[in-house]
């Protein structure tokens, strides 16, 4: 996906008077939303949660490798865990030493919940640290269970409907923001309310962008996933036929998903990609969920709603998962 250069004109009349100095581009009627806004609700129903325990539960959080945005989501997490009332462990350990310092957490009953701070080597090996993690104390949702169910669209793990799935953070984020801005529609039922939206999404990633575009696909969109291999489509056929969401090749480019799109999502780890804001139709919801800024300065000149970043909502729905985690231990429902 190539960088989209924008065109500019400028003319002079030096036989003229000089006109009056130019305005600023109104910002249209666009509305910027915060994650902070989002996920203030959240933060608040968390403490109360808190505050009802004897003792709060206890995240760990493995660090294993320099990455700056790494760093900065563990400062991030270690201040929303304090701020709410969670204990929380970062544990810095060589590469080498992950997966025995894995294995004694998921057997360690004061543990509650395990984070790992990715990427560590990459490929198949992050891949397997993924499924490492225990089914009772996986609060990203990215063990192998986990993200069998979310792509099959099953939403609890046993029979009972007791042990809900847990989903990874940053999709579930993305969700819960499209939910307050009103994307979902409430009036229709459960798994189906985003019957008749069409969405984009910059990034393919196995953590991100292929579980977004599934479970948006799952709650009725037409999602198009697009990454620098190229397009594909996700949803559930015409008049939501399937149970679940299929990928489909298309032939549609990506100039033309955006053109047709109510949601733009994008998560390309580059200041250098800019979504061109010509492309989108008047009234788009332009949500940002990369450390970089993958919108232009005029997006709000075109778009309805911005949100710039979710990291905080991201934090928050950790927690969320953890303290539903905690509870089913506490239940022995797991």
């Amino acid at each position: 996906m190539s960088e989209l250069k924008r065109k500019t004109d400028s003319t002079a009349a030096p036989a003229l008077p000089v006109p009056a100095a130019t305005k600023s581009a109104p910002a249209g009627p666009c509305r910027t939303v915060l994650a902070s806004e989002v996920c203030s609700s959240y933060i608040n129903d968390l403490k109360k949660a808190i505050s009802e325990k004897k003792k709060s539960p206890l995240l760990v959080g493995f660090l294993a490798n320099d990455d700056p945005a790494a760093k900065k989501y563990a400062e991030w997490t270690g201040k929303t865990c304090e701020d709410a009332g969670f204990r929380f462990e970062l544990r810095e350990v060589q590469k080498q030493d992950l997966d025995d310092k894995l294995f004694e957490a998921n057997n360690d009953p004061s543990v509650n919940g395990i984070m790992i701070y990715y990427p560590i080597f990459g490929g198949t090996q992050d891949a397997y640290l993924q499924n490492s993690v225990s089914i009772k104390k996986d609060v990203e949702g990215l063990c192998h269970t986990y993200r069998y169910n979310m792509y099959r669209n099953i939403r609890f793990v046993d029979e009972e409907s007791k042990f809900k799935c847990i989903v990874p953070c940053t999709p579930l984020a993305v969700i819960k923001i499209l939910e307050h801005i009103g994307v979902y529609n409430r009036i229709l039922t459960e798994g189906n309310r985003l019957y008749g939206q069409t969405v984009t999404i910059i990034n393919r990633s196995e953590v991100v962008g292929r579980p977004l575009a599934a479970l948006l696909a799952n709650d009725g969109a037409k999602v198009y996933s697009a990454d620098v291999d190229g397009l594909v489509e996700f949803h559930r056929g015409d008049g939501l036929k399937l149970k679940k969401h299929e990928v489909f090749e298309t032939k549609v480019t990506l100039e033309e998903a955006l053109r047709a799109s109510d949601v733009v999502i994008t998560g390309v780890p580059s200041d250098k990609y800019k979504v061109d804001t010509a492309l989108l139709k008047d009234g788009v919801i332009a949500v940002n969920f990369s450390t970089s800024k993958n919108f232009k300065d005029d997006i709000k000149q075109k778009a309805s709603i911005f949100v710039p970043s979710v990291g905080k909502v991201t934090v928050a729905m950790l927690l969320r998962n953890l303290l539903r985690l905690e509870e089913y231990q506490e239940n022995k429902i797991v």
